[in-house]
C-alpha cells in the first residue's frame, strides 16, 4: 500500500495546494476558530465545504477501512446521491488531499477550475466508481508530487511517510439540499440531513460537535472551511 507525507491542518498550506492544483486564487481554506454562533459568524461566506480533522478513537487504527463502532450505526445504504463525488482512500496519509478534492469536486458548478492536475483528474474520473476514483488517484503523479512538495511547507516537523498518523480528515459538503460527510475510509457518503448553501457552516458545525462529544477528553480537533477570499465577513 502506498503512502504519502502527512498533510498538516494548516490553512495556508492547504490553500497553496489547491492553487497549485488549479483552483482559482479567490478560493482559500480558513480556520474555523470555534463552533458557537459568534465565532462561526467570523468565517467569510460563501462556505462551500467544511473540513474536520479528528483523532481516530482507536489509537492503533490507521488503516484505510473504517470499523469504528460509531460509524456502524450510520445508515449509508440510502444516502448515495449520484451527483455526489466520493472516492476511496487507498493511500496512507492522503486524507487531507482527498478531503480537499471532495470539497472542490462537489462544487465545480461554483469553482471554475483552471487547467491543471485536479481538473484533469476530475475529467478522467467522470462516470468512475468510488473504488475506481481512488485507484485513479494512485496513478496521478501530478497530484502526488504536488501534495508531497506542499506538505513539506508546514509549521511543524514533517514526519516520514512510514510514521503512522492517528488523525483523519473528512469533508462536509452540501449537495441537492443534503449535508454529506465524505470520507475515503467509508464505503458511501454519510447523510447528515437537510442543509442549504446558506446554512452549511452551521449545520456542519453540529456534526463536528457530535465528533467531539464522542471523545470529550480529546482536544486535537481542527475545523477548516473552504471559502471565498474576496468575500466580506458577515
Amino acid at each position: 500500500m502506498s503512502s504519502w507525507v502527512p498533510m498538516e491542518s494548516n490553512p495556508e498550506v492547504m490553500t497553496k495546494l489547491l492553487h497549485k492544483l488549479g483552483v482559482p486564487r479567490d478560493w482559500c481554506v480558513v480556520d474555523v476558530y470555534g463552533l458557537e454562533p459568534d465565532l462561526l459568524a467570523l468565517v467569510p461566506k460563501p462556505v462551500l465545504a467544511v473540513i474536520l480533522l479528528y483523532p481516530l478513537s482507536k489509537k492503533g487504527d490507521n488503516s484505510l477501512e473504517d470499523e469504528e463502532e460509531g460509524d456502524k450505526e450510520k445508515d449509508t445504504s440510502t444516502s448515495k446521491d449520484p451527483a455526489v463525488f466520493h472516492m476511496k482512500q487507498y493511500i496512507h496519509n492522503a486524507c487531507g488531499t482527498i478531503a480537499l478534492i471532495h470539497s472542490v469536486a462537489n462544487n465545480q458548478h461554483i469553482i471554475k477550475l483552471q487547467d491543471g492536475f485536479l481538473k484533469a483528474f476530475l475529467d478522467d474520473s467522470k462516470d468512475l466508481s468510488f473504488t475506481e476514483c481512488g485507484k485513479l488517484l494512485m496513478e496521478s503523479d501530478g497530484i502526488s508530487t504536488t501534495h508531497k512538495d506542499v506538505a513539506q511547507e508546514g509549521q511543524t516537523e514533517v514526519p516520514s511517510e512510514e510514521v503512522p498518523v492517528y488523525h483523519h480528515f473528512v469533508a462536509l459538503i452540501e449537495k441537492n439540499g443534503v449535508l454529506y460527510e465524505l470520507d475515503g475510509r467509508k464505503s458511501a457518503p454519510v447523510n447528515h440531513g437537510s442543509t442549504s448553501s446558506e446554512t452549511l457552516l452551521e449545520d456542519a458545525a453540529r456534526v463536528c460537535k457530535e465528533y467531539m462529544a464522542r471523545d470529550p477528553e480529546e482536544v486535537c480537533f481542527t475545523v477548516l472551511a473552504l471559502t471565498n477570499s474576496d468575500a466580506t465577513t458577515l
